[in-house]
C-alpha cells in the first residue's frame, strides 16, 4: 500500500514538471527579442541622381613635345664643343664647330677659279663683240650665254656656292629651340657626315603618352580634361588635356592616349607619372562606396526602414570613381543608405542614425 503511494506520489510530481518545463521552453516573440538588441549607430547618405564623373586611371612616361637630332653635315674632327646636356638652345645656335682648315682651303681656291674665269669672259665678250651687239636679241642671248658656259663662269660660280655651303656645314647648328641631350662625341673627335651630334627636346610643352583599356575608349575624347600626377610630386596635380588617341588596339587589349601638359616646370622628359582621365556620366544613380558591402562575392546596399531598421538589398553595380559607385538596379531614387558599421549588419537589425 504504501509503494502504490509512494509511485502516485512521483506520477504527479513529473506531470506538473514538464507543464512547467514546456511553458518556460516557448520561444520570444522576435519582436520582444530586437527591442532588447541594442541599436547599432550607423552613419547615412542619400541615393542620388547626378553627375557622375567616372575615373580613368593611367601610367607612362613624360616626352619632349618634339624630339630632334642634331646632325653633323660633313666629316672632319670636332675641334669644339659649345654646349652642355641640360644647357637651352635657341634654333640656329651654333653648338659645335668642326676643324674648317680643309673648307677653306677649297673656298680659296673657288674664289680664284671664279676670277679666272671672268677673265676668261671678258677676253671672248672682245672676240665675239660684234655678236653680242646683234640687233636680234635672240641672237645676242645665246652668244652670251655660250661665252659664259666656255669661259667657266658659269662652273666657277656654282664650285664657289658649293664651297661656301661646305664651310658652313663646318658649323652644327640647333634645328629647333629647346635643351640638349645626350651629346655623342667629345672635343678631337673624328666624325662622319650625317652622324647625330645630340638630341634637341622641346621641353616647354610634354606629352604624357599612358595606355587605357579599350573598354574605356569610348568614353575618351579630343580636349578632354587630365589630372596629372608626377611621381616626382605626387601629391600636386598638373593639367593636361587629350590631344591624341591612337586608332589601333595592341595585343593586351591597350589603346595609346596622349596627354598635352599645360606646364612643364620642374618636370624632365623619361619622368614617371600617372594620370587621371575624368569621363563625366550623366544622370546616374550614386550612392557613397562606403555603402556598398559584398557578401557572398553579391553587392549588397543597407537601406533604412521605418527610421529604425535595416534592409538588406542585393544591387547591381556599375563604375566606381574611388569615392562614389554607380547603382544600375536594386534600390529606389533618394533611398537612405547606410555608410557606417554595415560590414556585419544584419537584415531588419535596430538601427540608430547618428550625425556624421
Amino acid at each position: 500500500m504504501r509503494l502504490s503511494f509512494y509511485l502516485l506520489f512521483l506520477l504527479v510530481i513529473s506531470v506538473f514538471g514538464c507543464e512547467e518545463a514546456k511553458t518556460d521552453s516557448q520561444e520570444i516573440p522576435s519582436d520582444s527579442f530586437r527591442n532588447e538588441v541594442a541599436a547599432t549607430e550607423v552613419r547615412v547618405a542619400t541615393a542620388e541622381r547626378k553627375s557622375f564623373d567616372y575615373l580613368i586611371n593611367a601610367t607612362g612616361k613624360l616626352e619632349a613635345q618634339s624630339e630632334v637630332k642634331a646632325l653633323i653635315e660633313r666629316e672632319g674632327y670636332l675641334e669644339k664643343v659649345l654646349v652642355v646636356e641640360g644647357q637651352f638652345v635657341e634654333k640656329g645656335q651654333i653648338i659645335a664647330l668642326i676643324d674648317k682648315r680643309e673648307a677653306e682651303f677649297a673656298l680659296e681656291k673657288a674664289r680664284i677659279n671664279l676670277i679666272k674665269a671672268q677673265s676668261e669672259l671678258e677676253v671672248l665678250k672682245a672676240q665675239f663683240q660684234l655678236a653680242l651687239e646683234s640687233k636680234d636679241p635672240k641672237v645676242a642671248q645665246t652668244v652670251q650665254d655660250r661665252i659664259r658656259v666656255n669661259s667657266g663662269l658659269s662652273l666657277a660660280e656654282v664650285e664657289l656656292k658649293e664651297a661656301e655651303l661646305n664651310l658652313a656645314r663646318c658649323e652644327v647648328r640647333a634645328p629647333v629651340s629647346g635643351r640638349i641631350a645626350n651629346i655623342k662625341f667629345k672635343e678631337g673627335s673624328l666624325v662622319t657626315k650625317n652622324a647625330e651630334f645630340a638630341e634637341i627636346l622641346s621641353t616647354d610643352q610634354l606629352l604624357l603618352r599612358v595606355k587605357v583599356l579599350e573598354s574605356d575608349i569610348p568614353l575618351i575624347s579630343s580636349s578632354q580634361k587630365a589630372e596629372i600626377y608626377p611621381i616626382s610630386d605626387p601629391q600636386n596635380a598638373l593639367e593636361g588635356r587629350v590631344t591624341a588617341i591612337n586608332p589601333k588596339v595592341d595585343e593586351n587589349g591597350l589603346v595609346q592616349v596622349s596627354l598635352t601638359l599645360t606646364s612643364s616646370k620642374n618636370l624632365l622628359p623619361g619622368m614617371n607619372a600617372r594620370a587621371i582621365i575624368r569621363a563625366p556620366q550623366s544622370n546616374s544613380l550614386v550612392v557613397p562606396k562606403d555603402a556598398v558591402v559584398f557578401r557572398s562575392g553579391r553587392a549588397v546596399v543597407f537601406t533604412i526602414e521605418n527610421g529604425k531598421e535595416s534592409k538588406w538589398n542585393y544591387v547591381e553595380v556599375g563604375k566606381d570613381n574611388g569615392r562614389e559607385i554607380e547603382v544600375l538596379d536594386g534600390i529606389p531614387e533618394n533611398s537612405t543608405v547606410i555608410t557606417s558599421n554595415n560590414l556585419q549588419l544584419a537584415h531588419q537589425a535596430p538601427v540608430k542614425i547618428v550625425n556624421p
